[in-house]
């Protein structure tokens, strides 16, 4: 019995031991080279680090009162060059006198507006499709 004990430990330590080795078949594949990993550059510190708190009663700084515009600026990239028939369309609809506030306007339940009718509402509340089932019906 002793001897079974013994043959059967070390048939279990080689199969054990087997499995370390680099014999092939799917434990041979590529693998990234953990020492030709490079360094990232370190952090750069801002050279200026001279701000100053604001002053009581000073006139605010100009480049936090355009604060919108820049991020405006910094995602969409600024102004986009217009052509001639967008520059001519945008003067006949005189939008120099435009509300900057009017999407507040027209949200404010006081605000009057144009009933559309049954037949808007359903067209805006209509489920989104393919119009494989659309009909026309002329009367």
């Amino acid at each position: 019995m002793r001897r079974f004990v013994v043959g059967f430990g070390l048939c279990a330590m080689a199969l054990g031991l087997s499995a370390c080795g680099s014999g092939g078949g799917i434990f041979n594949r590529d693998r990234p080279d953990e020492f030709a990993v490079s360094r990232a550059a370190p952090l750069v510190i801002p050279p200026d680090f001279a701000l100053v708190p604001p002053q009581a009663g000073a006139a605010g700084n100009v480049a936090s009162r355009d604060a919108g515009r820049q991020a405006l600026e910094a995602m969409f990239g600024g102004e986009a060059a217009r052509s001639a028939a967008e520059k001519g369309m945008l003067k006949a609809a005189d939008t120099s006198n435009d509300d900057p506030g009017i999407r507040s306007d027209v949200g404010d339940p006081d605000t009057l507006t144009v009933e559309k009718g049954i037949a808007t509402r359903d067209i805006i509340a209509a489920p989104e499709g393919d119009g494989q089932y659309g009909r026309a019906v002329t009367p």
